[in-house]
C-alpha cells in the first residue's frame, strides 16, 4: 500500500510554473514533517523544503527560497508544491516524504515513508 502518492509533474518551459501534490494516508499522519527531496541524473537527492505537521512552518532550501511555496490542504491530508520561475537545474525526481524531525528535518534518515517520485522537466 503507497502511504505517499505524488502527482502534479511534467514537461515545462524555463521561468514557467508547476504545481505537485501529495497525497498522504492516515497512516502517515503522526509524522513530525512532510517534505520535499529532489533527485537529478548523476546527483544525490537533496532536501526542496518541509512543512512541519503541527504548526504548519515551513523550511526551505536556499536554492528555491522566493520561487517555491508549500502548503496543504484543510483536511491536512494533502501537501503541495507549488513552482516558479523554474530553471532546468530544477529538473529532477521529486520526492514527497513523511517523518522527520525537528532537529533533522532536513536530512533524509528520519523520514519513514517516502512516495515514488514524479518527473519535473524544465527545458530552457
Amino acid at each position: 500500500q503507497a502511504h505517499l502518492v505524488e502527482s502534479g509533474g511534467g514537461l515545462v518551459q524555463s521561468g514557467g510554473s508547476l504545481r505537485l501534490s501529495c497525497a498522504a494516508s492516515k497512516r502517515t499522519s503522526g509524522s513530525y514533517a512532510l517534505a520535499w527531496f529532489r533527485q537529478a541524473p548523476g546527483k544525490e537527492r537533496e532536501f526542496v523544503g518541509a512543512l512541519v505537521w503541527r504548526g504548519g512552518n515551513t523550511v526551505y532550501a536556499d536554492s528555491v527560497k522566493g520561487r517555491f511555496t508549500i502548503s496543504r490542504e484543510n483536511d491536512m491530508n494533502t501537501m503541495y508544491l507549488q513552482m516558479n520561475s523554474l530553471k532546468p537545474e530544477d529538473t529532477a525526481v521529486y520526492y514527497c516524504a513523511a517523518g522527520g524531525n525537528r532537529y533533522y528535518i532536513k536530512s533524509e534518515g528520519p523520514y519513514n515513508y517516502w512516495g515514488q517520485g514524479t518527473q519535473v522537466t524544465v527545458s530552457s
